[in-house]
């Protein structure tokens, strides 16, 4: 008997999602079940410029460098530099080299040149300076906590001086050797002198806290914004750091989580200045625990949208993007008895999806979880849709011609 899924389709603009959701969300997430697709991203930009022209979205944030996106902020607000340099400089994980990224850049400086500053657009990256085979050291966001913290406060209250951090730091060659990934012998992240930075950063972070209303004052909110997101990152790399030697099977679970909470806290703290849009991996944002197998193992971890959901509640809405081929990759005709075969099989090509209505249809004779040929590709999980708030279908992505971002599926 065939299924009748088409009253679950609608066109994919703002208005559409306003009446799917019901209501503006302080954080909207539009997730990618693949990396390094410009028609996905093309996709984004189109869908985030009529949010923030229609419903007064003012942040975009992305799965790059929360760091390295200070530089793209800076540029969105002032216009200085050049937009070459800020696409080399302000994107990790070779997201710069994206035409899709150039071009919401170079639209969002065009924004904000027109407007005054309370109406302006900001940018954001939600990852911690990380891959997940090559954590950063924790030198960059550790001293620019304490140059803020020395600048504006009693010197006497700060638990070290800036020499100090310098020489627990050390070089930073064994923070970023790669191999540290595949032979937990090789980290520094349980050295003595790691175990005191940690201490460091704890009591920095919490100077900073206590310090709140008299850092306002002698700087302004952005500064003490910025200097909070020095912290988690510092804190966040310090965790991670500290996984990387563990020897229990465990350890990539718990460094996988700590990179999710690092993005979810990062989101939270955008969410508390205003609307936020977001873009990420499926599983980054998802409300179920992401999972994956390596080694042979299976690993679990609670998502960032997991995180964030248990704290925002219906103020966080996740849109899931399923793909139907990506023949580049070996990815072909979805099977028909799959959640991508029936929306295959219509002649609509990017719908969003009722997700709850659709699986309200399927419940009678429940889809089967498609498998992909390729491990860069994650399948729709149909178990999910009851908990997806909209779903995006992309009948096609083409072969790309420019540089791609090659990482897991939940890179």
């Amino acid at each position: 008997m065939a299924i009748d899924i088409k009253h679950t389709l609608r066109t994919l603009d703002a208005a559409a999602l306003r009446e799917l959701l019901g209501t503006r969300p302080r954080v909207l997430a539009l997730g990618e079940p693949t990396h390094g697709e410009d028609t996905l991203l093309e996709l984004r930009n189109d869908l985030f410029r009529r949010l923030i022209e229609e419903e007064g979205y003012r942040t975009v944030a992305i799965e790059s460098d929360c760091l390295r996106g200070l530089v793209v902020d800076d540029y969105l607000a002032t216009g200085e530099g050049t937009l070459d340099a800020v696409m080399e400089q302000g994107f990790s994980h070779g997201l710069g080299a994206s035409a899709a990224n150039r071009a919401l850049v170079r639209w969002m400086r065009e924004y904000n040149a027109a407007r005054p500053a309370a109406e302006r657009l900001r940018f954001a990256g939600i990852d911690g300076p990380l891959e997940i085979t090559a954590p950063e050291s924790p030198r960059q966001a550790l001293t620019a906590l304490h140059r803020t913290l020395a600048a504006s406060v009693d010197p006497a209250l700060l638990p070290c001086d800036a020499d100090t951090l310098d020489r627990l730091l050390g070089p930073d060659g064994p923070w970023t050797d790669e191999g540290v990934m595949w032979d937990p012998a090789l980290s520094v992240g349980r050295s003595v002198e790691a175990r005191e930075l940690r201490l460091l950063a704890d009591d920095l972070v919490e100077l900073l806290d206590e310090q709140t209303p008299g850092l306002i004052s002698a700087t302004s909110r952005e500064d003490w914004e910025r200097a909070r997101l020095y912290g988690r990152t510092a804190t966040g790399l310090l965790h991670y750091h500290h996984w990387t030697a563990d020897r229990s099977p465990s350890r990539w679970s718990r460094l996988s989580g700590v990179r999710d909470r690092m993005m979810a806290d990062n989101l939270l703290a955008l969410a508390e200045r205003g609307p936020v849009l977001v873009f990420a991996h499926n599983a980054h944002l998802q409300r179920e625990k992401s999972g994956m197998r390596m080694g042979g193992s299976a690993l679990e971890w609670w998502s960032a949208g997991a995180l964030v959901d248990a704290r925002l509640g219906r103020e966080y809405a996740f849109l899931s993007t399923a793909v139907g081929t990506i023949r580049h990759r070996g990815v072909d005709t979805p099977p028909p008895d799959t959640v991508e075969g029936l929306l295959h099989a219509l002649p609509e090509d990017r719908p969003l999806v009722d997700p709850r209505g659709l699986a309200a249809v399927l419940a009678a004779a429940p889809p089967a979880p498609r498998v992909s040929p390729w491990f860069g590709y994650a399948p729709l999980d149909p178990a999910h849709l009851a908990t997806v708030d909209g779903l995006v279908y992309v009948r096609d992505l083409p072969p790309e011609t420019g540089p791609r971002r090659e990482v897991g599926r939940a890179g």
